[in-house]
């Protein structure tokens, strides 16, 4: 029995294969720059977070219909399900697709036949949210999210993606108060290549409800404490940190610090495709690194249903599911 849990930090473009990347480019009469799958995945090295962006938004160049969206949405749940994944809140970008003249409609009905189907076949409910290029200038981002909400597309909310350093949170203020008083649902990559006042930007200035990476937060014990407090979720992804040079190994990483400050951490893929694994990789590795016992694993998963936009009723049900993983653990292997 896979341990069951949420993945609430996955950008869906990241999860688009190399197989995937040739298929839909043969598909679409989209001429790449690689030769061969070898030559294309001898680019997965990188330096930073941009060295990363540059490859990850030209390799979208191949989506270009809402049954590639829809195809590459049930590939990812296929994966997820398989990892046991029983709830996704599932982010994609906007902006990139809309640059390349598709239509918030093709990206969005794809992307939600996509989801509706995994749920139908696997039982895996999920969430929607667009997440806007902080590297763009925010009134692009208020531009496309106004046409969202007077087109009344269904997506549950916004976050804050691409390069870090030099764009703060503050610049996108009016931004996430446009969204929150629509309705929508906040979150914000914060604090992983960006330092700690990212992360309390994020808190202070757009009212965020869950924090992805905040792995910096340690830097600013003052910040730890009021995140402990808050029970700020935050979205950790360890294969991402090591592989954008957040940290230099995954023996580096600072998730045992994290959970020992009692912070509200969950583990998730963030663009798998790219850094190594899915959802269960990274649970597989972080448990081997970190001699995790089967408690910490159910804490981590039970965070990670907690800091879901489900209502109370679907968190107390999934949160069951782990307690019925942890119980058969504790009968598997008893002490």
């Amino acid at each position: 029995m896979k341990l069951p849990v949420a993945e609430l930090h996955i950008h869906l473009e990241g999860s688009l294969e190399p197989e995937t990347i040739f298929a839909l480019a043969a598909k679409n009469g989209i001429t790449l720059p690689y030769q061969s799958l070898a030559e294309l995945r001898a680019q997965y090295e990188f330096s930073n977070l941009q060295s990363f962006l540059d490859l990850f938004y030209a390799n979208m160049a191949v989506l270009r219909t809402s049954e590639d969206f829809h195809e590459i949405t049930r590939a990812y749940l296929q994966r997820a399900h398989d990892s046991g994944v029983r709830h996704v809140e599932l982010f994609f970008d906007p902006q990139a697709h809309l640059e390349r003249g598709l239509t918030l409609s093709e990206v969005i009905s794809g992307i939600r036949s996509g989801l509706d189907e995994a749920r139908q076949r696997w039982g895996i409910t999920h969430k929607l949210i667009a997440c806007f290029w902080r590297h763009a200038p925010a009134a692009s981002a208020m531009e496309i999210l106004q046409l969202i909400v007077s087109e009344q597309h269904a997506i549950d909310g916004i976050g804050l993606d691409s390069s870090e350093l030099g764009f703060p949170p503050e610049l996108f203020t009016e931004v996430f108060t446009y969204a929150r008083e629509n309705g929508l649902h906040l979150v914000a990559h914060a604090g992983e290549e960006g330092p700690a006042d990212y992360i309390r930007q994020a808190l202070d200035l757009l009212r965020v409800e869950r924090v992805d990476h905040g792995i910096r937060c340690l830097e600013d014990p003052e910040l730890v404490t009021r995140l402990v407090n808050e029970r700020m979720p935050l979205t950790v992804c360890p294969f991402s940190n090591v592989r954008l040079r957040a940290v230099e190994t995954l023996a580096d990483h600072p998730l045992p610090r994290m959970l020992e400050a009692g912070l509200k951490v969950s583990i998730h893929s963030d663009d798998p495709a790219y850094f190594g694994g899915y959802m269960d990789a990274n649970i597989s590795a972080i448990t081997e690194q970190f001699h995790l016992t089967a408690t910490q694993l159910a804490t981590l998963a039970r965070n990670s249903f907690e800091g879901s936009f489900l209502n109370a009723e679907e968190k107390a049900a999934l949160v069951a599911e782990v307690d019925a993983w942890l119980k058969l653990q504790s009968e598997l292997n008893p002490s």
